[in-house]
């Protein structure tokens, strides 16, 4: 009888350690399950071609403007569209992956800004993209289904324009102050 109560005890506390366990389990990835997924706005092969660049800050800036101005294509193509929930999770999704490209490049433009890396030459061809992209993003109607997207979108570009108008206007009195430090690629102390 001891022995029958003592495997009963047993079982009993193996079931509920079990059942404590799922239960932990289960709140752990509840929040990981919750978490947007961040989209990856580059194709693998823009991706490549990302990584070819390497450290050539114009090639690389330019090459950013080129994918943008594909993603804003797309979106500007799904504007006349007829108004159904694929065309809205597709701009929804364009727009998400938009504005994770727009962000990506913010981020490579203050590294370049930073070590002193001569981009002048791209932020012109930037500057035209960014007035192209709010036009764009301007002419779509307001419909539910993709008003966060495109708020981000909005606030992506608008963030981009500043950072190069600022850059812009920096690089031209740095590079007119050090004229010997020209088209060079990151800062290099003398």
């Amino acid at each position: 009888m001891r022995n029958l109560t003592a495997i009963r005890i047993s079982l009993v506390v193996t079931t509920l350690a079990a059942v404590s366990l799922l239960v932990f389990s289960l709140f752990a990835a509840a929040p990981l399950h919750a978490q947007k997924e961040k989209p990856e706005p580059l194709t693998p092969d823009q991706q490549d071609q990302i990584a070819e660049a390497g450290i050539f800050p114009v090639e690389r800036v330019g090459l950013y403007v080129k994918f943008l101005d594909e993603h804003s294509d797309i979106i500007k193509g799904l504007i006349t569209r007829a108004h159904t929930t694929a065309r809205i999770q597709r701009l929804n999704g364009e727009l998400e992956n938009f504005a994770a490209l727009a962000d990506e490049l913010d981020d490579n433009l203050d590294v370049y800004s930073e070590r002193k890396a001569d981009i002048r030459k791209s932020l012109k061809g930037l500057n035209e993209g960014v007035a192209r992209w709010q036009a764009i993003l301007h002419a779509l109607p307001s419909e539910p289904g993709f008003e966060l997207s495109l708020k981000e979108a909005f606030d992506s570009v608008g963030d981009l324009s500043d950072q190069a108008k600022q850059i812009s206007t920096d690089q031209e009195a740095y590079f007119k102050a050090h004229p010997d430090e020209k088209n060079q690629d990151r800062y290099e102390p003398k």
